[in-house]
């Protein structure tokens, strides 16, 4: 229990975000930016390297891979070693990793590195949200994960537009040299501007962290968020990072420099949105309504946009393509106002991994649906490809009625299992 000399010298909530919140956050937009650009260079690059869409998607998804299995080692080290050292380094990491990157000439170099890179962020999210569990009080976690998600939102901007134009202008190398730089200076912006995490009691001996994850993995709790959380946010990054500008492509007949700019506002959009969500949620609380109130509605609109591109008739014409991707984009990353539900259920000494356990189940759906899709819809090729559209909408329409199904099903899961959750 904090003494009243304590409580006063905690820091206010402005503060904590200039102190907490903005470094880690510049991390994370970097780490959305990596995550999201192959959906902008990937024409340079498949004509490049003779890239087909199965290959690309496996490629791109390779970040996904190393991404998600680090996950529980990183949550150990969270716990551990606090989230401003961890961070740091596995920025340094992505550094690297995105410099091979940008030599890469052949698939077993591009898949090394962007596995390294995958690593190389495997923290940005999960860092920020141990932070902000260990510094911020209970009832403002939620909004201060959701200006982290917003302020990662510009790192989905500047993977638009801008990186579309700076690769048309210096070649996608260049543009990942840049990056490169720019992601060793968040390490040490972290390394250096971060405090340190606030004192607390002795960490538990490592095999004793680690065989607390397994007791994380068998609570009900957790198991009743799980399918939630990965059907939707799993299925939105898979999409939102690479797949919706072959959509674009294919199915509404877009330009490159159109379809970037579409992109450019759904990223604008996921930024909104994101910070519209967390302020909501953040007032239903003060309220006494559950932050899962916040999540179902806007995961309603989310599955009604699915539900439009599946079908012809309206997802197809001219004028529906923008508002439906905008709002899409709005909503697709809702479920992460879950995570405080997990530190709140386990315990701040089991934030870091309680978090990442749940990050790697749903970075792993989000590597199996990036792969997937890519092997989907290059199963219904053009006979002759009209314009810039190379695939039939046939096999978009199959993968967002899959996706759409099994976010109906987890739904449905969360509702039937309310008794598993204390």
């Amino acid at each position: 229990m904090q003494t009243p000399s304590a409580a006063a010298a905690q820091p206010g909530f402005a503060r904590l975000c200039v102190l907490i919140v903005l470094p880690f956050a510049f991390g994370y937009s970097l780490s959305y930016l990596l995550r999201a650009v192959n959906a902008v260079v990937a024409p340079d690059m498949m004509r490049e390297l003779s890239l087909g869409p199965g290959t690309l998607g496996l490629l791109t998804a390779t970040y996904l891979l190393t991404f998600s299995s680090f996950q529980p080692v990183l949550g150990v080290l969270l716990d551990r070693f606090g989230p401003r050292r961890v961070q740091a380094t596995l920025l340094a990491i992505a550094a690297l990793g995105v410099l091979l990157f940008s030599f890469g000439s052949d698939l077993v170099t591009l898949g090394l590195a962007r596995a390294v890179i995958g690593l190389g962020f495997s923290g940005g999210l999960m860092a920020s949200f141990t932070a902000i569990v260990l510094w911020f009080p209970a009832p403002r976690i939620a909004l201060a994960n959701s200006l982290v998600m917003a302020f990662g939102g510009l790192g989905v901007v500047a993977a638009t537009r801008p990186a579309d134009l700076l690769s048309q202008i210096v070649g996608w190398r260049a543009l990942f040299w840049g990056l490169s730089a720019v992601t060793a200076i968040s390490a040490l912006y972290i390394f250096l501007s971060v405090p340190d995490r606030p004192a607390g009691p002795k960490a538990a001996p490592l095999r004793r962290q680690v065989a607390e994850i397994a007791r994380i993995l068998r609570d009900p709790f957790f198991w009743r968020l799980a399918p939630l959380v990965c059907s939707t946010i799993g299925s939105y990054i898979a999409v939102q990072t690479l797949w919706v500008g072959g959509w674009l492509r294919d199915v509404a007949g877009l330009s490159r420099e159109a379809a970037a700019d579409l992109m450019m506002a759904m990223a604008v959009a996921f930024s909104a949105g994101m910070l519209a969500q967390g302020v909501i949620a953040d007032r239903l609380l003060r309220r006494g309504i559950g932050v899962m109130a916040t999540v179902i509605g806007a995961l309603a609109l989310y599955m009604a946009c699915e539900l439009a591109l599946v079908l012809p008739g309206i997802a197809f014409a001219d004028w529906l393509v923008y508002p439906i991707w905008i709002i899409y984009g709005m909503t697709g990353s809702v479920a992460v106002l879950t995570y405080p539900l997990l530190s709140e259920h386990f315990g701040k000494g089991l934030a870091g991994r309680s978090n990442t356990s749940m990050n790697l189940a749903m970075f792993g759906t989000a590597f199996a649906f990036q792969s997937a899709i890519g092997w989907l819809v290059e199963a219904w090729p053009l006979a002759q490809p009209v314009g810039p559209a190379r695939f039939q909408p046939l096999g978009y329409q199959v993968v967002f009625t899959l996706m759409l199904a099994m976010q109906a099903a987890s739904v449905v899961w969360y509702w039937r299992s309310r008794g598993r959750s204390p």
